[in-house]
């Protein structure tokens, strides 16, 4: 506490002593009113408009400034708070209250009012007064438990520094300073209006509320002004709403630099200004924004002058727009005005020595100015009076409740026992009561949990008039707007526009233009994009499972596609491998039966079994390809398809090779057929195509195995489940030996296009293979110009092809000869065959 003490030392001596040398000059006292417990009341009765004089010297407010009709209300809501309070029966039912009403016109009297309320000793012309310097203040009483006021965030900056110190309750009814709020600061300050940090916020969801995100803002030069503009930047920028001028107005009129900041606001092309102003500020402001004959705009007002009559009577104020303003939510007290002019009354023809005690030649001014009508009559009291009026009353009451509490009066009768003001600070932070229909209680910071009403002016007669047109309440904060009450200055009563630029459409980002982030142009999301709203600055990628068009601001997750066994071009493909592989079957059966038969020998023997085994593995990996690709699936369809086609091929090219040489090498080279033959070459050529297949495509398996794999590339809409290797070169080294075999095959069989009839494969073999190379070359073209849901189809259709190719043109015939055409599965049949090609080649010989 010391340490904390140190810096005030000093100066708590020197006015102190000051105040007791001076005393017999007649330094102010204030208005009094005895009772067992004392409540202090600073307020600026008078308003300094003079320059502050050369020397700090405390002087006669009186002297110093005009009455403030506005102050008198409040001072008199606090007589009248107290003295309801001591005729009720229900709170402190045998304490009475007292009160100190001090008039802080200036800084330093209110440092001196603040040192007084403080210091022990009785008040008096001769009377000495003085502030012990301690080491602990937990035992000290000063003259007044708790303070009321004062009215401006200026002079509680000061007063709450000095009380904190003391941990004396400090409750303003007019101070808004969101620094007040800073408990490590000022600990012992509380309040019951709202601090200008939620000012800020209900101004701001005004502002999104019509979507005004390019506005200009003023702030008079004051505390008042200054940090409110400052906390309403902070407030706004974090809801995108950004300010085309920002600036502190001249408060004098005389200023030289006033019309150029007018001018300044005029120009920003904006169609809404906000106006962070005391009444002062804000009337010096109009003047000059009407002598500039500026028209048409939105004007937005903060609390303390949103309901000014004075600014209402302004000599064409109604040109200037629509003016939305701020305000505390009304609460009335109409015994509080009978009160008032009952005292007058009896003030203005009674005994002048009984509205105070102590010095008269002291409090004399005071309480001639507070209490004795004026020469002319004392006007109405406006909405603004009665607003800050009843703030007073809240807080004169929330010492009441704490002191009731604090004195145990729950038991119907209090303790009158000593109350250190440390001790009042406990209770009135826990406060909870209602009073006049109003809830009251402080949060952690001391503000009071109400929120406010949002007034616009009315011009559709000469007197002042004005509509709530909504509410911004608190904990949580929420606006509600009455749009049908609006009334606005443009022509078709639309709600005025007030942006840099237009809003984006749905899915176009906003590229920034300048340094405001309000000033932008559009550009359209491309497609594989999307925007977010809580970026709309970047176009965020989708997921790999997801897609977009162009210009989207959602993505939506893609169509997982494969060939299911139950569509209806799955079940024409399933019947057709089906189908062919019954034919297989049925052949293979027909073949063993017939083995013996011209027929069989001459297409190859046991060379024909192998091939239609072949061709039935080939036909049964196409069944790998339905369904969704699992690793057993994906490890067969290519490998078990190119091997078993591998075969069908070498078989096709040895015994066509084979025929060549029997009929038309045997005697030009007797040894090549001798080797072939011995030497079993036949076999030996199936072996070798087939080894090198299965050598390829087993190090294919066992390095780089085929699996699952979802493909985005496809198509933007679309995921394909597929089957994927790590490396590719293995099966196109398998589909390019299999296309030189077929080649090889081709070549020999066209070689061999004038043998006999019944041994003439070359036909046949062309046949099949044309339908081969065409079904390759019409899946990779079709696979170039499109990827959709049925690639898989086609792929199953290019494959399955070739084998009903070989199997019609290489088999059907025979099949059909065994079946049909018995007289020709004959041994003479085809040595009249081979008779016939011997005449017709020697005949050429």
């Amino acid at each position: 506490m010391g340490r904390s003490l140190s810096p005030f030392l000093s100066p708590l001596s020197v006015l102190v002593l000051f105040g007791c040398i001076s005393s017999a000059r007649g330094l102010p006292s204030p208005l009094r009113k005895d009772g067992d417990y004392t409540i202090a009341g600073l307020f600026q009765i008078h308003r300094i408009t003079a320059k502050m004089e050369s020397r700090p010297e405390v002087g006669v407010c009186a002297s110093m400034g005009n009455r403030s009709r506005h102050s008198y209300y409040l001072a008199q809501a606090m007589r009248f708070s107290i003295a309801e309070i001591n005729n009720a029966s229900h709170l402190l039912p045998n304490v009475t209250l007292g009160y100190d009403i001090y008039d802080t016109c200036s800084q330093l009297n209110n440092l001196y009012a603040t040192l007084s309320l403080l210091s022990q000793g009785a008040e008096g012309c001769h009377s000495q007064r003085h502030l012990p310097v301690m080491g602990n203040y937990t035992g000290y009483q000063p003259k007044a438990v708790a303070v009321i006021g004062p009215d401006s965030s200026e002079f509680s900056l000061i007063t709450a520094g000095l009380l904190g110190i003391f941990l004396m309750p400090e409750i303003s009814y007019e101070s808004t300073s969101p620094m007040l709020s800073q408990k490590r600061a000022y600990p012992s300050f509380l309040r019951t209006i709202p601090s200008d940090h939620l000012q800020a916020e209900a101004l701001v969801s005004l502002l999104k509320a019509f979507r005004w995100t390019w506005v200009a803002a003023v702030g008079s030069d004051n505390t008042y002004g200054r940090q409110g503009l400052q906390t309403l930047h902070e407030v706004a920028t974090t809801e995108g709403i950004c300010f085309a001028y920002q600036g502190v107005i001249s408060m004098e009129t005389s200023s030289p630099e006033l019309p150029e900041q007018v001018q300044a606001v005029l120009d920003s092309k904006t169609e809404v200004a906000v106006l962070f102003a005391n009444k002062h500020g804000a009337t010096v402001f109009f003047r000059e924004v009407l002598r500039q004959n500026a028209s048409g705009k939105v004007w937005l007002g903060t609390e303390d002058w949103s309901l000014s009559r004075e600014i209402w009577g302004i000599h064409g104020i109604r040109s200037i727009g629509t003016v939305i303003g701020v305000t505390i939510m009304q609460g009335l007290l109409p015994e509080m005005w009978a009160f008032e002019a009952a005292s007058r009354h009896s003030e203005s023809h009674g005994d002048q020595a009984s509205c105070f005690q102590g010095c008269r030649e002291a409090c004399s001014q005071l309480c001639s100015q507070l209490y004795l009508p004026p020469l002319e009559p004392l006007l109405e009291p406006s909405p603004y009076d009665t607003q800050a009026a009843f703030n007073v009353y809240l807080a004169v009451y929330a010492v009441a409740h704490s002191l009731h509490g604090l004195l145990g009066c729950q038991t119907g009768v209090c303790r009158k026992e000593a109350v250190y003001p440390w001790q009042l600070l406990k209770e009135v932070k826990e406060v909870n009561f209602s009073v006049q229909g109003r809830q009251i209680y402080f949060d952690s910071n001391g503000d009071p949990l109400i929120g406010y009403d949002i007034v616009q002016w009315k011009w559709a007669d000469r007197e002042w008039r004005y509509d709530v047109i909504a509410t911004f309440s608190s904990n949580p904060s929420h606006l509600t707007i009455y749009r049908d009450k609006l009334q606005w200055h443009t022509e078709d009563n639309q709600v005025p526009v007030s942006v840099c630029s237009k809003e984006c459409a749905v899915g176009e980002q906003k590229v920034l233009q300048g340094t405001h982030q309000c000033c932008f142009h559009c550009v359209a999301c491309p497609s594989g994009t999307f925007l977010n709203k809580s970026n709309p600055y970047t176009c965020q990628m989708c997921r790999d499972d997801q897609w977009s068009p162009a210009a989207s601001d959602a993505c939506f997750l893609r169509a997982i596609i494969f060939l299911q066994w139950s569509e209806g071009i799955s079940q024409a493909l399933l019947s057709a491998v089906t189908l062919l592989l019954l034919l297989l079957a049925g052949a293979l059966f027909l073949f063993v039966r017939k083995a013996n038969t011209p027929v069989v020998k001459s297409a190859g023997g046991w060379l024909c079994f192998v091939m239609l085994c072949a061709l039935a593995g080939a036909n049964l990996s196409l069944y790998c390809y339905f369904g969704v690709p699992s690793t057993l699936t994906c490890l067969l369809r290519v490998s078990l398809y190119t091997i078993s086609f591998s075969v069908c091929l070498a078989c096709m090219a040895a015994r066509s090779f084979q025929i060549l040489l029997i009929f038309k090498m045997a005697t030009k080279a007797p040894g090549l057929h001798e080797a072939w033959k011995n030497h079993h070459g036949c076999s030996l050529f199936i072996g070798a195509c087939t080894g090198l297949q299965g050598v390829m495509f087993l190090s294919h398996l066992c390095t780089t195995p085929p699996f699952p794999h979802n493909n985005y590339e496809v198509a933007d809409q679309v995921i394909l489940l597929e089957c994927k290797s790590s490396s590719s070169v293995v099966p196109y080294l398998g589909l390019l030996c299999n296309g030189l075999l077929g080649t090889f095959c081709f070549v020999v069989s066209y070689m061999g296009k004038d043998l006999p009839n019944s041994y003439n494969e070359a036909k046949c073999t062309t046949f099949s293979l044309i339908i081969y190379f065409v079904s390759l070359i019409c899946y990779f073209t079709t696979i170039s110009i499109y990827a959709g849901k049925y690639l898989p189809a086609i792929h199953v259709a290019s494959l399955l092809f070739p084998l009903y190719g070989i199997f019609g043109s290489y088999f059907v015939p025979k099949v059909y000869i065994i079946l049909f055409r018995s007289e020709l599965n004959t041994n003479e049949h085809f040595q009249m065959s081979i008779q016939s090609y011997t005449k017709k080649k020697n005949v050429r010989g």
